[in-house]
């Protein structure tokens, strides 16, 4: 026992709503505590957990933090307590590094393997809960942007309030302008939310509206739902399931609003990529 390292670790965590104080662990530090230039940091690899509780976390975004974070603890001295302060205030309020705890350790490595295990990666004796819902369309609605090379290019949560009026609450989760028309897409699942058709049906007018007014441009509103058919073309066998998913498609159509599919979207994105000459 003797022969052990005495260590300190920290755990960087994404606290997406600092109000309602949500927090997701996503890496750790780690240091010997009579050694701080000694300290390592690794970020996760699987954003999944960050996902569920964020879907429009920008991983690229933290993933960068990570390099900048190593670098930093790279350029400091061996008092690592006001740099540890400094980053934290300089990655906004969505980060946070929590107060420093002791352990013992073989080595730096094999302590930084056991502290990512324990602390922020997913336990794998479970199986994955997978994305659904709005959730899922959603994060297959930016990764297929994402291929496309043009999500960065882009604008997300597009505040309606900068349109329609002030206290709208809703946001719409990407769009661009190629030329005189404004393109925006939102995530709608007709399966579990049936509702936020008619909420966005009834934003429709207004929303192009104020594109009219502040813009100059048109507006293309397009939602973006799941297949009414499974993977193997089968209709659900709930009429009522049915009913609900061409109430959804006919309320936004009724009001101008294009409705897609996730099969879509590679060719939505294809158009993107042209219209933005990437």
């Amino acid at each position: 026992m003797s022969d052990r390292l005495q260590c300190e670790f920290l755990l960087v965590r994404y606290v997406p709503d600092a109000v309602k104080n949500e927090f997701v662990n996503i890496g750790v530090l780690v240091r010997e505590a009579e050694r701080p230039e000694s300290a390592e940091l690794r970020f996760t690899r699987d954003w999944g957990r960050v996902l569920c509780v964020d879907p429009d976390a920008d991983t690229a975004m933290l993933e960068a933090m990570e390099a900048e974070m190593r670098q930093r603890l790279a350029e400091s001295d061996t008092n690592t307590k006001p740099l540890l302060a400094t980053i934290e205030d300089s990655f906004s309020h969505q980060i946070q590094i929590t107060a420093p705890r002791g352990c013992l350790a073989e080595t730096l490595p094999a302590q930084m393997d056991e502290l990512m295990r324990l602390y922020v990666e997913p336990r794998r004796v479970k199986a994955r809960k997978e994305l659904s819902g709005r959730a899922a369309i959603a994060r297959t609605l930016r990764r297929r942007f994402e291929q496309a090379g043009v999500w960065d290019l882009m604008r997300r949560r597009i505040a309606a309030s900068a349109y329609t009026r002030p206290g709208d609450p809703l946001k719409i989760d990407c769009g661009y302008r190629p030329n005189g028309i404004v393109r925006m897409f939102h995530a709608v699942s007709l399966s579990s939310d049936v509702e936020l058709a008619k909420v966005l049906a009834f934003s429709a007018p207004a929303l192009r509206a104020g594109v009219a007014r502040v813009e100059n441009a048109e507006l293309e509103l397009t939602a973006v739902v799941e297949p009414l058919r499974d993977g193997d073309g089968d209709l659900p066998a709930q009429a009522d399931r049915i009913d609900e998913y061409r109430f959804g498609v006919e309320t936004m159509e009724a009001q101008q609003i294009r409705v897609l599919t996730v099969n879509d979207l590679e060719r939505v994105a294809e158009t993107a990529k042209r219209e933005l000459r990437v």
